[in-house]
């Protein structure tokens, strides 16, 4: 049994690769060059991410040359949420306050905030437009829901669509959410197509034979209850006179001295279609540039390109940490012998990896041993300086 464990960590040890096959030119310096000598730390200096030469996060100066740009413990937007709330420096806790942490906005970030608020503006100004038309707010509403009733259904959705849009991309500025921004990007070509829709049906409606398209409409769409509602509106009576196509009413009959109905709804149509198609054209300039900033700016809302986490193939997980502690063990072991290796390791509180030396090579507590996550990164940094 102790053969056929022996065996499967020696196989398990095998795929533990203790080296950074791969280097993003936004790790440190102090892994792409390693042969350059480090700066000692001080002795106040915080432990954690930049202990042994990890790199930590540059901040809104990580774009600098030689920059790191992955985040330790204490750095400012993580991903748009503070984790900690304060931070050590030796023995001692300090909170975070305005007068320690000074929050700047990035140009990607203002560019991101100001092309939100000019999208939200517009697209809570158009919903509200379309919500009085559904309400019977304006003087000739009812003959908007009853002749194009398409092209405002398409402009509600495309409001609503709009503001919602507009919602995800606040939240994804404010808490400089990446994920967020991602969706609200896509979210804006969609909304896109929305205000394009209605744009190009009033437009083809108006140009291309509006007449021969409102006697088709009055004659076979509307039925009794629509042409009712519009001779209410307009104040008219029937088609071309009373007699052809009417719906009866108390103003509407045979002897009724108003006025047919196609010459007054034909105007309506001709006006109403070109302001609705020259609004939505003109916001198209508009809806492309929030576009093109969402592109632009949306993963640089902070000068930290990501998350600014380590990828974890990349990290030293508890496996790798026992074949380091071994190592490192036994080296010491040739050199100075098996007992002073054995203090070295229980004094540096490295013995729960699993040292050969300390428990006697147990497979067992090889497999128990925690995570460097638990344990921390004091460790790390003592191993280092010894």
């Amino acid at each position: 049994m102790s053969s056929q464990s022996a065996s499967a960590e020696g196989s398990s040890t095998d795929l533990i690769s203790l080296t950074v096959n791969y280097v993003p030119s936004k790790f440190s310096g102090a892994l792409l060059e390693p042969s350059r000598p480090r700066r000692r730390r001080p002795k106040n200096a915080m432990s954690g991410v930049g202990a042994m030469g990890i790199p930590r996060g540059g901040g809104i100066d990580a774009f600098r040359t030689g920059e790191a740009r992955i985040p330790g413990e204490n750095d400012e937007d993580y991903d748009g949420v503070n984790v900690s709330k304060s931070w050590r420096i030796g023995n001692k806790f300090f909170r975070r306050t305005k007068q320690h942490t000074k929050l700047r906005w990035n140009t990607f970030k203002i560019i991101l905030f100001v092309s939100n608020a000019v999208f939200s503006v517009y697209t809570l100004i158009t919903l509200i437009l379309c919500l009085l038309t559904w309400f019977d707010v304006f003087q000739n509403a009812d003959v908007i829901r009853v002749g194009n009733r398409a092209e405002l259904i398409f402009s509600t959705l495309a409001a609503t669509f709009g503001l919602l849009t507009a919602v995800i991309g606040w939240a994804g500025i404010l808490l400089n959410n990446r994920g967020f921004l991602a969706v609200y990007t896509f979210f804006l070509w969609i909304t896109f197509a929305f205000l394009v829709v209605p744009g190009y049906l009033t437009y083809k409606k108006r140009t291309f034979n509006l007449e021969g398209k409102l006697n088709a409409q009055w004659s076979r769409a509307l039925g009794a209850e629509g042409r009712l509602r519009i001779q209410n509106r307009l104040q008219c009576c029937g088609w071309f006179s009373p007699f052809v196509e009417a719906t009866i009413s108390q103003t509407c009959y045979a002897r009724s001295i108003l006025p047919g109905c196609k010459l007054a709804y034909l105007n309506l149509q001709r006006h109403i279609l070109k302001k609705w198609y020259t609004i939505s054209f003109g916001l198209v300039p508009l809806q492309l540039g929030v576009i093109i900033a969402g592109l632009l700016c949306s993963n640089h809302v902070t000068y930290r390109f990501g998350k600014g986490m380590m990828p974890k193939r990349y990290q030293l997980n508890s496996n790798a940490m026992k074949v380091i502690v071994d190592n490192y063990t036994n080296e010491i072991a040739e050199q100075y012998g098996r007992d002073v290796a054995s203090d070295v390791i229980v004094k540096s509180g490295m013995q729960s990896y699993g040292s050969s030396l300390v428990h006697d090579n147990s497979a067992s507590n090889l497999l128990s041993s925690p995570s460097p996550s638990r344990v921390g990164r004091r460790e790390m940094s003592t191993m280092a300086d010894l």
